[in-house]
Parts: structure tokens; C-alpha cells; sequence
């Protein structure tokens, strides 16, 4: 039979740069054809040869409560009907607004936008626009879109500064931008010792989920958070990925820390085009219509994109859901480090709420570097093997996963077994 993924990623390569539009997808890190997706619903989709997967990637974790919920799909079939979008202000967009800062006690007012890059790259712009300052602080690992300033590697030692990670982005462009190591508290003390005054902001995911599931300690974490405070520097929680994901109030409800801006996307949007950034009214007040620090969107609070949020929101605010989501994704790694550890294969992994993360080692990295040294080939294996077995995971090492309230436990039995098999054959 001819395959039809294989047929598809030909047509595409001749009208798309590498026959995707996020490299992720074109399976470059694991090798083969990416597949096709066709249609979706509840925990599994379905690609171009009909072929069922049980997803978990989740459109990369918006999709908390599964695929086609029903009540997300009738709110989002009615908006449909009322227009597709006015570029003009909505109700709707108030009641988003007011929900999500109903559960995000740090922030005061938000402002909705269309992606992850664009709360990032806007919420950078507010920080500098703030404090009036130019050097920002970011750790090797964490991934907060595509803006230019964001795409930088570390300097060659602690005083200098970052170095573009992409070609079209000059290195004048990202001399402001300080990149340390994650969870590396004497680097972090030295950084402020030495640019304290000059340094808008500190951003960061608290749970990485960009170099696969790595969480800050609570140590470091609390100490970002005071260095913020006593230098005058902003401290941004990056929770494109883990707001809404991690637990009802975000990473920094499990933390325990207040930042002051907070950058939200995926789950606020159930899956269609929606970020959002926010925090104090003082702060907030600096964007323009009312401050100096401009910022604008022609598809910004959607009303299609903005009834599928809120849609969402109202059920994974019900009673229970986080406690049974985590204990469904706890149930999924610890069955795959129980089925590693039987085949004697190297084998971590964490979670917290419907993330979740593992590694072909023995220890749970803390940074970056450590999280390079996993074995590709071996991941790769794996990957293919569940993919053959009808499991999608990420298609890439240093990528988290995402549990919906959809997946059943057949669907966590199924993938320990998977997995314990292609183990048994390695």
C-alpha cells in the first residue's frame, strides 16, 4: 500500500520550507516521514493512512481535555456563527480576561494576544519600557518563542553576553541579552552582582518543558525572585506551556512564587491561536493605549479563539479535574520507569499535573548540558518503536509531554506495554 504520509511530505517540500511550518515537525532529530494528521477526538488522532495514535503531544499541551471536547466544540460552533473576527472589542474578551485573572492571583490586568512569541516578545518590550533598562536575563534551555532578542546561546564566559542561535538575527541585536545556566545559583548571584542595575528582567520557565522536563528548584526559584526584587529588575514567568498545564494556577501555584509579568499561551487558547501577558496594574498600565510601550494585534482577542478558551477554562476549573489528571500522568511514568528499570534500561522521568517528562539516564538533569548528554539514538529508538505501536510522543529529545483528561487507562496500559516491549528488545 502506497503510504500517504510519504506521498503528502513530497507535495509539501516543494511549497513549504521542509515541508512543515514549525521545523519540529519534520522529524529531522528522529529521521522518517512525518506523519499527516487527518482528523482527531478524545485522545487520539488519526493520520494520513487512517493510521490511530494515542497523542501525546496534544497540539504541543493545549489540548487538556482531549480533542473535540463537546463542550468547547459547541462554544466555539456558536461563536463560528456570530463571525469570525471584527477587529473591534468583544464581551467576550472581557469574560476571558476577568477568568483568567480570577485564577492567577498575580495578575491585575492582561492583555490578549495570537501566540506564545508574541506574549514573550511584547512582555520583554513592557519590561524594558518599565524599568527603562536594556539587559535581560534568560537561561540556556528555555525557549520563549522566536523574537530575535530570545534566539541566543551563552556568551563564552559570565561577562559577556549572548550570541545569536539563528541566522538573520545581528549580534547587536541580542548584545542586551544575558544567557546563564538553569538552576545554577552562583552564576545567577554573579550575573546581578555584575549588570544588577542595568537588568530589566529575569525570564524563565520555571518547569522547562523546552528541554524536555526540567524543573527549577524551589531554591533557585526563590532566589530569582529576591534578585529581581533587590536589584529593580522584573521577574517574567514564561507559562506559555505549563499555565494551566502544570495545575490550576500555573507553575508558579506549584512554586510558590509571584512573579511580576506573567506569559501565557496553549491551554488559555483550547487549542486555537491565543496567548496572553499580565501582571500588576501599574505594569500593565505602561502599554499603550494608556504608556509609551506600544503593542498591537489585529486578530488579538479573537472571538472564535477567545469562546474556545473559555470554554476550556470552565472545565478544568470543576472540582477534581487536576487531582485525576496527575494521577493518571503519574500512573504513565511511573508504569514506563517500572517497565525501564525490568529491561535494566537507563530510565528517569517526572511530572507534575498533565506534563511530563523522561530521560535515558539514571538522574534527573538540572540544566541544559546535562540534558544533552542523553542518548539520541537510543531515544530515537524508542520514539520509532512506540510510533510503529500506534503511540505518538514528541518527535524530539528535548521536548515534554502532555496527558489529556481524555486518555483512559487502557490508553496508559497500552503505552507501558508498548514500551516495555520495544525496552525488551533493545
Amino acid at each position: 500500500m502506497t503510504d500517504q504520509n510519504d506521498l503528502l511530505f513530497e507535495r509539501a517540500r516543494a511549497v513549504i520550507p521542509g515541508g512543515v511550518n514549525s521545523p519540529v515537525r519534520a522529524f529531522k532529530a528522529v529521521g522518517g516521514t512525518p506523519r499527516f494528521i487527518q482528523r482527531a477526538q478524545g485522545a487520539y488522532f488519526w493520520d494520513a493512512n487512517d493510521k490511530r495514535y494515542i497523542d501525546y503531544i496534544g497540539s504541543w499541551g493545549p489540548m487538556i481535555l482531549g480533542h473535540g471536547h463537546p463542550a468547547v466544540v459547541e462554544a466555539v460552533q456558536k461563536a463560528v456563527l456570530e463571525g469570525f473576527s471584527y477587529g473591534a472589542p468583544t464581551e467576550r474578551e472581557i469574560e476571558l480576561a476577568e477568568a483568567i485573572l480570577a485564577l492567577v492571583p498575580s495578575m491585575e490586568m492582561v492583555r490578549l494576544v495570537s501566540s506564545g512569541t508574541e506574549a514573550a516578545m511584547s512582555a520583554l518590550r513592557l519590561a524594558r519600557g518599565a524599568t527603562g533598562r536594556k539587559t535581560i536575563v534568560k537561561f540556556e534551555g528555555c525557549y520563549h518563542g522566536h523574537a530575535d532578542a530570545l534566539l541566543v546561546k551563552a556568551g563564552s564566559g559570565l561577562a559577556t553576553f549572548g550570541n545569536p542561535t539563528s541566522a538573520g538575527v545581528p549580534p547587536e541585536v541580542v548584545q542586551h541579552t544575558l544567557v546563564l545556566e538553569y538552576n545554577n545559583l552562583q552564576q545567577l548571584e554573579e550575573a546581578f552582582a555584575l549588570h544588577g542595575k542595568d537588568i530589566a528582567c529575569l525570564m524563565i520557565e520555571a518547569i522547562a518543558g523546552n528541554m524536555n522536563f526540567v524543573r527549577a528548584t524551589p531554591e533557585f526559584a526563590k532566589r530569582c525572585r529576591e534578585l529581581c526584587t533587590q536589584h529593580g529588575a522584573l521577574l517574567i514567568f514564561d507559562e506559555v506551556m505549563t499555565g494551566f498545564r502544570v495545575g490550576l494556577h500555573g507553575a508558579q501555584g506549584v512554586l510558590g512564587i509571584t512573579p511580576d509579568l506573567t506569559v501565557l499561551g496553549k491551554v488559555i487558547g483550547g487549542g486555537m491561536p491565543l496567548a496572553a501577558f499580565g501582571g500588576p496594574r501599574a505594569i500593565m498600565e505602561q502599554l499603550a493605549p494608556l504608556g509609551p510601550v506600544y503593542q498591537a494585534g489585529t486578530l488579538s482577542g479573537n472571538p472564535v479563539a477567545t469562546a474556545c478558551g473559555l470554554a476550556t477554562l470552565k472545565e478544568i476549573s470543576k472540582p477534581g479535574f487536576y487531582e485525576a489528571l496527575a494521577k493518571k500522568t503519574r500512573t504513565l511514568v511511573d508504569g514506563l520507569k517500572a517497565a525501564a528499570a525490568a529491561e535494566g534500561q537507563p530510565f528517569n522521568a517526572d511530572s507534575e499535573g498533565g506534563m511530563f517528562g523522561f530521560f535515558l539516564m539514571n538522574e534527573l538533569p538540572q540544566n541544559y548540558a546535562t540534558v544533552m548528554t542523553t542518548d539520541n539514538a537510543q531515544f530515537n529508538a524508542l520514539f520509532h518503536g512506540l510510533l510503529d505501536r500506534g503511540v505518538y510522543i514528541a518527535p524530539a529529545l528535548y521536548e515534554a509531554g502532555f496527558v489529556s483528561a481524555a486518555h483512559s487507562e487502557d490508553d496508559i496500559a497500552a503505552t507501558i506495554e508498548a514500551a516495555r516491549d520495544i525496552f525488551s528488545k533493545r
